[in-house]
């Protein structure tokens, strides 16, 4: 298979801020000392988010400050059984799903032991005082302030390592999934939460990305480079990663560590869990892309979608790849009111399947058999959950041929999965972890342990109606062509009427004129080598993209044009595009 040029570390420069960005700790250290010195005592507030190295930071500076009072903030957190006690009702028993967050980060703290640490700062006798750790500004607000930040997705491998437990457990032999749960539904929540409001003041920015291997940006430079990535095309960094249903496709085509037994799936377009990088000068800081949707919420997504969703990106776009590979997990997605009433989360998991390749005889699975008896298909569901015996899907569950640019539709509510030999890209909302798998293949996880699965939940939320005939005509290859112009076809492609998300597919060997009208547009070069996005006023400098690449238009952008480019001209080229629905 040919290799194309897809891009795995996308980044922006931002000009005109070269000299506010630096790296490894003497540069970082020698940018702070001057601030030191700027009064006759000095609070240096360094605020963490969970999962931030502070050994390292400590060992770093107290090396340099060496008369310098030292706070951290984490001796006034509560213990442990008072932090499980207080999120209990949160964390549930349960292995994989818990109940969202609303818990604001002071809660975490005792009151008591907090003010103490506030004397202490206010009483130090030192010309410098460094608070530091998670909730650093609850003692002090700092005279000059440092927020050091990761990507969600290195949290995850740190967990994974067992380097890291959650925030105040100290639980680093747990499992992973449920580590993953207590931050997902408690931890990110709460510190989100609170760094938003200091990230719009921070004095620096400190990259905690990669170990031993620092960069620190100034706050003016930071909020300069989110307030242009407003403007402008981008895309966010894609991760990979393995899984016991993975494929080939993306190793090969992609050029990703041959090392890997397999790559299952590929986060192309997850604010929530991607990062972003920005170059300022020679140096590239990253930052979790979140960071952007919390701060600049309304011109990213729009008007409209701002005052739907707050400051969540709610289209989320991946690969699963199971060329090479095995049948993904049998599932269905919860509804509306039930992920509202059991998890706390406001909308559900409406997605799509866009066929990007297949190889022959491939199926996806997708909605039940005409005459199926809900007790039926739930009865052999159980039995095959207790190892008794396989499920039998062939009996239950429909199997539609899949082939290169089919377009399968899954409304919440829909079984579904994409068999063996397909290259996936889903396109979906993003609440993130909300499936309940009803059959796993008799598989273990790749940590050995069952994967687990929720037949319970599932039976409360699969939609019966959803059978063969109705699937064929709702949900299967739904294609309307809108317009055509010169080198150019527009065509409708879905989504189905429960779902938020509207999709379109351009065809093209020329220009294409697109708009956001008012609200965030994301796309992928689904055929084709290579495009480039411009503005028809020279409102941003053109962004190439290539093939299979997710690149996010901002709302503000308003028109912009994709045009073939390099490789690509001569071809016939496709993008899919997907907005939420006025």
């Amino acid at each position: 298979m040919k290799k194309t040029t897809y891009d795995k570390y996308p980044e922006v420069t931002v000009p005109g801020y070269d000299q506010h960005a630096c790296r490894g700790w003497d540069a970082i250290i020698a940018e702070l000392r001057p601030r030191m010195a700027e009064k006759t005592k000095t609070v240096l507030v360094i605020d963490c988010y969970p999962g931030v190295r502070l050994g390292e930071l400590e060992q770093a500076l107290q090396a340099e400050f060496t008369t310098a009072r030292w706070i951290n903030a984490e001796t006034a957190r509560r213990d442990e059984q008072a932090l499980h006690a207080l999120l209990a009702r949160n964390l549930t028993d349960d292995r994989v799903f818990g109940v969202l967050s609303c818990h604001q980060l002071p809660e975490f703290f005792e009151p008591t032991a907090l003010a103490d640490l506030q004397k202490q700062v206010e009483t130090a006798p030192e010309a410098l005082v460094i608070v530091c750790g998670p909730g650093a500004t609850l003692v002090h607000p700092g005279d000059v302030l440092v927020y050091a930040d990761l990507p969600r997705w290195e949290i995850q491998m740190r967990m994974r390592s067992g380097e890291l437990g959650n925030w105040g457990a100290g639980n680093y032999n747990e499992d992973i999934l449920r580590r993953y749960k207590r931050a997902f539904f408690i931890e990110w929540r709460v510190f989100d939460r609170h760094k938003t409001p200091l990230l719009k003041r921070a004095d620096y920015l400190l990259d905690t990305t990669v170990a031993n291997a620092p960069a620190m940006v100034s706050g003016e430079a930071l909020r300069a480079g989110l307030e242009l990535l407003t403007r402008r095309p981008f895309r966010v960094v894609p991760f990979f990663d393995p899984g016991v249903w993975g494929g080939q496709w993306m190793k090969q085509q992609f050029d990703l560590d041959p090392m890997k037994p397999n790559y299952a799936w590929c986060f192309d377009c997850v604010p929530e869990e991607n990062s972003l990088l920005m170059r300022f000068g020679d140096v590239r800081i990253e930052i979790p892309s979140l960071d952007l949707v919390l701060l600049h919420p309304r011109a990213l997504l729009g008007e409209k979608v701002h005052a739907r969703f707050g400051a969540e990106f709610p289209i989320r776009f991946d690969f699963l790849d199971t060329i090479g590979g095995q049948n993904l997990s049998f599932q269905v997605h919860p509804l509306t009111e039930y992920i509202q009433q059991q998890f706390g989360m406001h909308y559900t998991q409406d997605e799509s399947y866009y066929i990007l390749d297949s190889e022959p005889g491939a199926v996806v699975y997708l909605g039940v058999r005409s005459g199926t008896e809900p007790q039926a298909m739930f009865n052999d569901l159980r039995q095959a959950a207790r190892g008794e015996k396989a499920f039998d899907d062939a009996s239950f569950v429909n199997q539609i041929p899949a082939r290169k640019h089919d377009h399968f539709l899954i409304p919440a509510g829909t079984v579904h999965c994409s068999g063996a030999g397909t290259m996936v890209l889903e396109i979906s909302a993003t609440p993130y972890i909300f499936t309940f798998k009803l059959w796993d293949w008799g598989r273990l996880g790749l940590d050995g342990l069952p994967r687990p699965v929720h037949l319970d939940h599932g039976e409360q939320v699969i939609d019966w109606q959803r059978d063969t005939e109705w699937v064929h005509e709702h949900l299967v290859n739904r294609i309307d062509v809108l317009a055509e112009g010169d080198g150019w076809r527009e065509e409708r492609t879905g989504l189905h009427e429960r779902e938020f998300i509207e999709t379109r597919r351009h065809w093209f060997t020329g220009p294409v004129t697109h708009h956001t009208d008012g609200g965030v547009n994301v796309l992928n070069l689904v055929e084709g080598a290579e495009a480039r996005v411009e503005s028809p006023n020279d409102a941003f400098e053109p962004f190439v993209v290539h093939y299979a690449e997710t690149f996010i238009i901002p709302a503000s952008v308003g028109e912009y044009r994709i045009t073939p480019w390099g490789k690509g001209v001569g071809q016939q080229l496709a993008t899919v595009k997907a907005w939420v629905r006025g």
